[in-house]
């Protein structure tokens, strides 16, 4: 089967653009497609070698540029070349600008000042870096979030995504038999979160990071009984801690796990509201 391109042009980074597309393409899990990303595409001149081999090859197009001029040339440049072309950001432009009766700036986001939110995610992902794995227990006080679970539950990547939305996120690998530090129980409990796994699914997860390391496959950290006695293990904690929410991440996205996340908190900080409220 010939393999399908779509090429990812942008005037910035392209995270949002890659990221569409990647969500759109979990729908299509055997396709095959291979995707490019080409970032800061500010000129005709950048844009047009991009298009002319998206015709060569049948390629589809998506694009995010904020430029009016150059977004218009990518329309009539891919009318021109017969190029599937889509645009991603030029229509929502258009929608919030007709909304809100005003123009938009037209500056790509890599060229805009630097905010104090930038700041502020930029401080939450060197926290995740310096409390991942347990590292710092005594930043445990200081997180807005902080994940435990058995190891291959996806604490580290989902610790980078939340501090790259601007959380402080510590996480905390669970091991059979070895005690949790105390500095996790002096951690605002409803900040805690427990993850578990589905076991088949979990001995899998380990059995090809073993093959990846060209480890041997009868290593304990992938037999089916290990495996099973450290989540029932990491499920007493948890029984033990019913102030910690329980997050299931089988077959889950990191991404789709940080959103069930996020909203338990939510839930968790309107339910305080409430009840704080109800006693005034």
């Amino acid at each position: 089967m010939e393999t399908r391109r779509i090429e990812i042009l942008s005037d910035s980074t392209g995270e949002t653009a890659e990221k569409v597309v990647r969500a759109a393409m979990l729908q299509f899990p055997h396709s095959g497609a291979h995707i490019r990303l080409h970032t800061r595409v500010r000129t005709r001149e950048a844009a047009r070698p991009i298009l002319e081999n998206a015709a060569r090859e049948g390629a589809l197009v998506v694009f995010t540029v904020v430029s009016p001029e150059i977004r218009e040339y990518i329309h009539s440049a891919s009318y021109e070349l017969k190029v599937e072309a889509l645009d991603l950001i030029g229509s929502l432009i258009g929608k919030i600008s007709t909304f809100l009766d005003r123009q938009p700036i037209n500056t790509p986001s890599g060229m805009l000042p630097l905010t104090e939110e930038y700041f502020r995610r930029i401080e939450a992902v060197e926290f995740a870096v310096k409390s991942d794995d347990g590292k710092e227990p005594r930043n445990f006080r200081k997180a807005d979030l902080v994940l435990c679970g058995v190891s291959r539950t996806s604490k580290t990547p989902l610790s980078t995504l939340l501090a790259q939305r601007g959380l402080k996120v510590a996480n905390q690998p669970i091991v059979l038999g070895a005690a949790l530090p105390a500095e996790l129980d002096e951690a605002p409990q409803d900040r805690v979160v427990g993850l578990v796994i589905e076991l088949d699914q979990l001995v899998e997860i380990r059995k090809a990071r073993l093959k990846q390391l060209g480890m041997p496959m009868d290593a304990s950290y992938g037999l089916r009984e290990q495996v099973k006695q450290e989540l029932d293990y990491a499920r007493r904690i948890f029984r033990d801690h019913p102030g910690w929410p329980v997050i299931d991440v089988t077959g889950r996205a990191i991404e789709e796990t940080a959103v069930i996340i996020l909203e338990s908190l939510k839930e968790r900080d309107e339910a305080n509201k409430s009840a704080r409220a109800a006693l005034v």
